[in-house]
């Protein structure tokens, strides 16, 4: 009887959401994406294998792409608490391998080419895992295979003092735990032979760090020997590099550091009896390890600024130099050098070192060619034109030493710029890009496009001659025969824009205007990577991109963080559509402040600059406030001006013109603000309004007018502000033709707080002017986490949790959405003028509450209302769920006055059906029907030229967009309609009233003649 219920609840709305197949990719469009890759570690950094490339990212995926068209082959999504610590391939079984977790964890293989998981092995507890400094410190993977054999067996150190032996079916084989558990000795290189495995790590002493090794048995993992090198090692990191070369089955193994300035090394042997050799002569700044270390070679920079290739010669155990770049230092005219190594196809050592030259203003890469069985090496290179104005600073590269040959035709890198860029290039041509900056979306916001108009070929219309002008008019009438073509074909065919048409740009210019409903629109997006993105909501395609600069930042090094985005001016003002970004500049010496860029968001160019450079250069900002800001917000007046308050809580203005400083003032009586403030064991809210006392500044500042005091280690999660829009009713009419009026109070706000002594979560709805709480609700805590996602619109709450507590008889653990609607009065008809009223009126408490809880199939990430141009259709919910697909919630199934008994004639004229705790799981109501949506972070809607429809973006780890029509699309005529038809019953119409009327006319002539 459940499921019948359900089916008919998801039938009463399905035609406004359900997405048919020809409608895919026409209305909504998806990008995928895997993140900026983590270059940071030679352990998840990208690397080549074949055509793929393989890497680890920031957005915890563990991807594949294809080399030829950066397509993404596969790729793994990891959850939060798992955290990618390293990965490694093998060259002779296809397949990747993957750590993660606290300390290493967990061990995943997939197979290479599908990405399907093959094998996963919980290795220790991730409670007992070890947190170091980075985190993937003391985590390594090896694998190794013996082809006699056709067996895998991997080799995985975790927790810095744990070496765990597993079969290719994950069986383990052996386990070493070191005695003192991590507390002196921490080790970081694993390395094996057919007969024993070496462990390379630091062991702590008073004044610096020594070296300590230990070898296992490879059969059995029990301890050989176990001995501390005499070294004097200040630097954890950048000090010790552990290499080995290969000769036939035998494997020998080298460790190398620097003690001063001098390098020495130490061959290793099962029984740790060796001989320490030193490099005299030489002095070293650092050594690193640049990808070829499995095969004998690094790298070491002298203190002159010269990079020496380094090969460990197994035959001899010895040390030697066997390549100099002499040029490698950072200059004024280049850049500091990448050196990355790989293999050739025959097995022959290669070396890129890749730069940024100022004097040529390009990108050199030069190969190094190493033949070790002539000794002998050679070097050449070609420059490329990297675009550092538009994807910023090359910051690793990845190099293909299989695509080296005799030329540079086929050589292929892949670099990772600080923008967030991937590139491939081959030679001097970039055969793909990926922005995978747009994984970390912080801010959006849609801006309308404007109509298309005809250009005036000529400016000075005014001064024109008559031949002039008519030869203006006859070249503007040069599109009359298409266009009295297309309209006779439209008329014949009734082929006219319909909802379902692509609002993507179908003419060969492609210029930036609006579809004849307003579905095409730009995005402006900025991402944590100091680029911001305008996107074609048609299709998805990036229309322009700009760097923002670090202004005086650039010299020590910082970040630029989005925090807010705001639309300025729209199609209706002179200007044209500009935006506002607001961001904080955070520098590598501590400082922080507030920079704005204003931009145009039809072309990305700079407002405040009269003339646009040629090349453009990247996005200089205004440095707004020298500090971090508190809140920011925009007045809804004519010339939408930003307010920023910052951390003396003085407003400051953008623009600071004299009418915008006029305007604000005419404001600042009805600005109420609630600000959070940290007291020592306790958390408030305060609220604040604005006032001028030139006493302590120039400036207008915030002052307390109320406290909130939460209760003590209550934590303020987040504030969300009512989500203001349209409001078409202010009532809604009962059965009986009675009205509840809507509590609209504009100066409500959402406050999401978590409460860890008791594992709840709090839900605060307040009025910002006297701090009067209006909702309060304490939900469960599951785990200890508060992940409770809210949104509030007009007088409408809901919000989300999981609910793992067993609250009474029947009950069980699950999703909760809980609807809550907010009336004036005490019941119907009881009419209080909330959104007129003043707050301070003791009638502002005057609610009545409509509150229900619902079950929800599976948790959401994001959720948001819909928005429509004049709030006349229904405002559904659009929810971002942990199956990775975008749905949406109709009001009705979330009306909290839904009756728990059969509907009454009175309730069925409202619409209302029977009360289901349940909400149905229903495909229908999936908006991005078989797109994967992974690890939303938030929903944008936006309204359309058609009230019916509103546009929907979302954004995480991938991007999606779609539209919507809660209820229906009402204000366009269905595709079906048979226009023609129409037509011609009018025209029919028209002839028979010709015809008819001279008849009429005669008969009524005749009749009075015979009267």
């Amino acid at each position: 009887m459940r499921c019948l219920r359900q089916l008919f609840l998801v039938s009463l709305g399905v035609t406004a959401w359900a997405l048919h197949e020809s409608d895919v990719g026409v209305v909504d469009w998806n990008t995928k994406l895997i993140g900026v890759p983590l270059h940071g570690s030679p352990h998840t950094a990208p690397v080549f294998h074949g055509d793929y490339v393989l890497t680890a990212t920031s957005n915890n995926v563990l991807a594949a792409l294809n080399a030829t068209d950066g397509s993404i082959v596969w790729r793994s999504l990891y959850d939060a608490e798992d955290p990618i610590m390293a990965f490694t391939h093998h060259d002779n079984i296809p397949g990747v391998s993957s750590l993660s977790g606290p300390g290493g964890s967990t061990l995943r293989t997939y197979d290479l080419e599908t990405g399907h998981l093959i094998l996963e092995k919980q290795l220790h507890n991730p409670v007992d895992g070890r947190l170091h400094e980075p985190q993937n410190l003391g985590i390594s993977l090896l694998r190794s295979t013996d082809i006699s054999l056709n067996s895998t067996t991997y080799f995985a150190l975790t927790n810095g003092d744990s070496v765990t032996r597993l079969d290719e079916t994950g069986d383990i084989l052996w386990t070493w735990k070191s005695p003192d558990q991590g507390s002196l000795v921490l080790y970081s290189h694993i390395i094996a032979d057919p007969s024993t495995v070496y462990l390379v790590g630091f062991a702590k002493s008073f004044a610096s760090y020594t070296l300590h090794v230990t070898t296992l048995s490879v059969t059995t993992g029990e301890l050989i020997a176990s001995v501390n090198i005499p070294a004097n090692i200040k630097d954890e990191q950048s000090k010790f590099v552990a290499v080995s070369s290969q000769i036939g089955p035998t494997v020998t193994a080298c460790v190398n550091w620097l003690e001063g300035s001098t390098l020495k090394a130490a061959v290793l042997t099962p029984d740790l009896k060796g001989q320490i050799m030193a490099l005299p002569g030489v002095k070293y700044d650092r050594i690193s390890d640049f990808g070829l270390s499995t095969n004998g070679q690094f790298l070491a920079i002298k203190e002159g600024g010269a990079a020496h290739v380094m090969h460990f010669d197994p035959q001899a155990s010895s040390l030697r130099p066997i390549w100099e770049f002499g040029d490698a230092a950072p200059s004024q005219a280049q850049s500091d050098s990448h050196f990355v190594g790989g293999l050739s196809r025959d097995g022959q050592p290669r070396v890129a070192r890749i730069y940024w030259s100022n004097v040529h203003n390009k990108a050199i890469h030069q190969t190094l060619a190493i033949h070790l069985s002539e000794d002998k090496a050679s070097a050449s290179g070609f420059a490329f034109p990297f675009q550092t104005l538009d994807h910023g600073v090359i910051r690793h590269v990845a190099f293909d030493g299989s695509s080296t040959g005799e030329t540079h035709e086929n050589t292929r890198t892949l670099l990772t710029t600080t923008t967030g860029s991937i590139q491939l290039w081959q030679h001097d041509k970039m055969q793909w890009v990926r922005e995978e900056a747009l994984a970390s979306i912080q801010v959006a916001e849609f801006v309308e496009l404007p109509e298309k108009k005809v250009v005036m070929s000529h400016a000075a219309v005014d001064e024109e001659g008559y031949f002039e002008r008519l030869q203006r008019q006859l070249s503007d009438a040069k599109n009359l025969p298409q266009y009295l073509a297309n309209f006779a074909r439209r008329f014949a065919t009734g082929s006219y824009a319909t909802v379902t048409t692509s609002a993507a740009s179908s003419s060969d210019e492609d210029t930036l205007t609006r579809d004849a409903f307003g579905f095409r629109q730009i995005i402006v997006a900025a991402t944590s990577y100091g680029k911001i993105f305008g996107i074609d909501s048609s299709d998805g395609r990036v229309l322009w991109s700009r760097v923002l600069g670090l202004g005086w930042a650039a010299k020590v090094g910082g970040a630029i963080i989005p925090t807010k985005i705001f639309v300025t001016r729209t199609v209706s003002d002179p200007e044209g559509p500009q935006i506002v970004l607001v961001t904080q500049r955070r520098a590598d010496n501590s400082l922080v402040d507030t920079v704005l860029f204003h931009v145009n968001a039809l072309t990305g160019d700079d407002v405040r600059e009269e003339h646009q450079s040629i090349p453009r250069t990247a996005l200089e900002g205004l440095d707004a406030v020298m500090g971090p800001l508190v809140d920011v917000f925009m007045l809804p007046s004519e010339n939408r001006t930003i307010v920023m308050l910052d951390e003396y809580l003085q407003a400051r203005l953008y623009p600071d013109t004299p009418s915008a400083q006029a305007e604000f003032e005419s404001f600042v009586p009805s600005i109420h603000l609630a600000l959070r403030a940290d007291v020592p064991g306790q958390r408030q809210i305060l609220g604040h309004q604005l006032g001028l006392n030139f006493e302590l500044s120039q400036f207008y500042v915030a002052y307390p007018t109320w406290t909130l005091s939460l209760p003590p280690k209550e934590e303020i999660r987040a504030m969300i502000p009512n989500t203001r829009g349209p409001i078409a009713s202010i009532g809604k009419v009962l059965g009986n033709r009675m009205t509840l009026y809507k509590y609209l109070n504009p100066h409500l706000t959402l406050v999401l707080t978590s409460f860890p002594p008791s594992s709840t979560c709090g839900i605060y709805v307040l009025d910002v002017v006297k701090g009067s709480v209006i909702y309060h609700a304490s939900v469960p805590a599951a785990g200890g986490v508060c992940d409770t996602q809210a949104t509030l619109t007009e007088n409408w709450l809901v919000y989300h949790y999981f609910d793992d507590e067993f609250s009474g008889t029947g009950q069980s653990k699950g999703y909760r959405v809980v609807s809550v609607e907010f009336y004036e009065g005490d019941g119907p008809d009881d009419k209080t003028k909330s959104s007129e009223l003043s707050s301070y009126s003791n009638k502002t408490l005057h609610i009545n509450a409509y509150e229900q809880s619902f079950i929800m199939p599976h948790g959401i990430t994001a959720i948001s209302p819909t928005s429509t141009k004049f709030g006349v259709s229904t405002k559904d919910i659009i929810v971002a769920n942990r199956k990775n697909s975008i749905q949406s919630i109709p009001r009705r199934l979330l009306n909290p006055r839904r009756p728990k008994h059969k509907p009454t004639g009175e309730e069925q004229e409202e619409m209302l059906v029977q009360y289901d705790a349940v909400l149905p799981d229903d495909a229908r109501l999936v908006l991005s029907h078989n797109y994967e949506v992974a690890n939303v972070r938030r929903i944008v809607t936006s309204p359309s030229l058609l009230e019916s429809t509103s546009l929907v973006f979302v954004y995480g780890l991938d991007l999606f967009f779609t539209r919507i029509a809660p209820s229906g699309t009402f204000d366009v005529l269905s595709e079906n309609f048979n226009k023609v038809q129409l037509v011609l019953t009018v025209a029919g119409l028209g002839i028979a009233i010709m015809v008819t009327k001279p008849m009429v006319q005669r008969k009524r002539l005749r009749e009075r003649w015979y009267q």
